[in-house]
């Protein structure tokens, strides 16, 4: 039975009279305390910062990690994506500690392990030492990267879920921007040798300055409420949606309804991650985070001094181009942040993989008629711009909102194992194929990954603009009984 927390008054029927209204107006009519749910989301997100840096700052090294440890091109590719196993690991384990111990104590220690992983990286002598640090590293980012979306899916309202969910997008954003810049006046500040010797040890280094900064923001904020109810903690929770919503009325509404939701999926194991509607939203998620790897979006962030070489730039040129990238990165997440609540996830899909398919085919091509690079600069932008305003924020709003509240974090670690795997494999294979195949086929393959990934929205994945996780739940329930 569910309780209600008496506020004053009759609460019976102000509660009916609000769920009269909650269900015939707009959410974004509710009166919601914006300032308090985006300043969260804001400090929350802060993790995707140091996945962004740590994922691009590799990009600046690699050309002189490879002098400095006279790396072959499969070495090479396992220096890179040897981060990735740790963040395999660490999302693995994540879904779990997050279910067990909340997801703001998880968070907190992602920003730990993170902050070691990327003071080692900057400081070995040996390319086992190094590879090391970067798996350390890898699974405090493991463990933000899907944890932060989760978090933010779990607080905001329904209305505002998708353009604050994308803030874990926008923050990746700005950290592979600023790594971009960081590593661009790093390797111009002195010559070819003390960049080999010292310079990519200060690319790394500075990437402990967000986790410091993440590890003292996190102790003022809250747990999620949908947490604290899976946990028993109702009053907890209570107190956590009266913040978000001025209208403790509201709060016993949505309060009720969170409980309604767990208590019908009381009992849930690792079994009912493959039950009835969870096993579509499983497959959903797991396929489309692979196949956003497969797209090549790594490929460029990881290597992107190197291909820009490879098409005959300098090595100046190739580090400023870069920073380029990272002005659309930015940019084009903010647009990515007013198109995910006004169009809608899987539009976004539609849209962005089509586009991506052509944007890669030309990159591909670019490698077949410029020396100069100019035209696969301007691909590669077109590339980016087109990601980062619908299938980056898209995918992370998508993963953290499919799942049922028991057996979200489980559920989306899974998913983002898929991402961590598709993001090795190109990782790890990209110098080979580039060396071997060549530009364009590398591209063009790439080119296939993106239409492939529009097929696949365009048969199998729902719209969840503007529905609660509770209604999300249910469309996923009875879609299943349907088939």
């Amino acid at each position: 039975m569910v309780k209600h927390i008496h506020t004053g008054g009759n609460v019976l029927e102000k509660t009916a009279e609000i769920q009269t209204s909650v269900g015939n107006q707009p959410a974004k009519n509710r009166n919601i305390n914006v300032a308090f749910i985006t300043l969260v989301s804001i400090v929350v997100a802060f993790g995707g910062l140091m996945f962004g840096y740590d994922t691009a700052v590799i990009s600046g090294a690699i050309g002189f990690l490879d002098e400095r440890f006279y790396l072959s091109p499969l070495m090479s590719g396992w220096v890179v994506s040897s981060i990735l196993l740790g963040a395999a690991i660490g999302t693995g384990i994540g879904g779990f500690l997050s279910d067990r111990f909340g997801r703001k104590k998880t968070l907190m220690l992602s920003g730990i392990l993170f902050g070691i992983g990327t003071i080692g990286s900057a400081l070995p002598d040996s390319v086992g030492m190094l590879i090391l640090m970067r798996i350390l590293g890898g699974i405090g980012v493991g463990m933000s990267v899907f944890i932060s979306p989760l978090y933010i899916a779990e607080t905001a309202p329904a209305h505002l879920r998708g353009r604050l969910g994308s803030m874990s997008q926008l923050a990746i954003s700005i950290g592979q921007s600023l790594v971009f810049i960081i590593n661009y006046y790093i390797a111009q500040s002195s010559g070819y040798d003390w960049n080999v010797s010292l310079g990519w040890r200060w690319m790394f280094a500075i990437g402990a300055l967000p986790a410091i900064a993440y590890i003292l923001l996190l102790p003022f904020v809250a747990e999620t409420p949908r947490w604290l109810v899976a946990n028993g903690r109702r009053e907890e929770a209570l107190i956590v949606l009266n913040k978000i919503n001025r209208d403790k009325v509201i709060s016993l509404k949505e309060l009720d309804d969170i409980e309604l939701s767990i208590q019908n999926s009381k009992g849930s194991s690792i079994k009912d991650l493959f039950k009835a509607g969870n096993k579509k939203a499983l497959i959903i998620g797991t396929v489309i985070a692979f196949m956003t790897q497969w797209a090549g979006i790594n490929a460029i962030m990881y290597y992107a001094p190197e291909i820009f070489k490879k098409s005959g730039a300098s090595l100046g040129s190739s580090f400023l181009n870069t920073v380029f990238m990272g002005m659309v990165i930015v940019v084009f997440t903010v647009v990515g942040l007013w198109f995910m609540d006004k169009i809608g996830r899987r539009r976004l899909f539609l849209i962005g993989s089509i586009l991506m398919a052509i944007a890669l085919f030309l990159i591909g091509f670019s490698f077949t008629t410029d020396n100069s690079g100019t035209l696969l600069l301007i691909y590669t932008l077109f590339y980016l711009a087109v990601f980062m305003a619908t299938v980056g924020p898209g995918m992370w709003v998508l993963l953290s909102e499919i799942f049922p509240t028991r057996i979200r974090g489980q559920a989306m670690a899974i998913s983002t194992i898929s991402l961590w795997i598709g993001d090795y494999l190109v990782s790890y294979t990209f110098p080979i194929l580039l060396k071997h195949a060549g530009g364009a086929i590398s591209f063009w393959i790439f080119a296939i990954g993106s239409f492939l990934m529009w097929l696949f929205t365009y048969m199998f994945v729902p719209e969840t603009r503007n529905k609660t996780l509770e209604e999300i739940e249910q469309l996923f329930n009875s879609s299943y009984q349907k088939n």
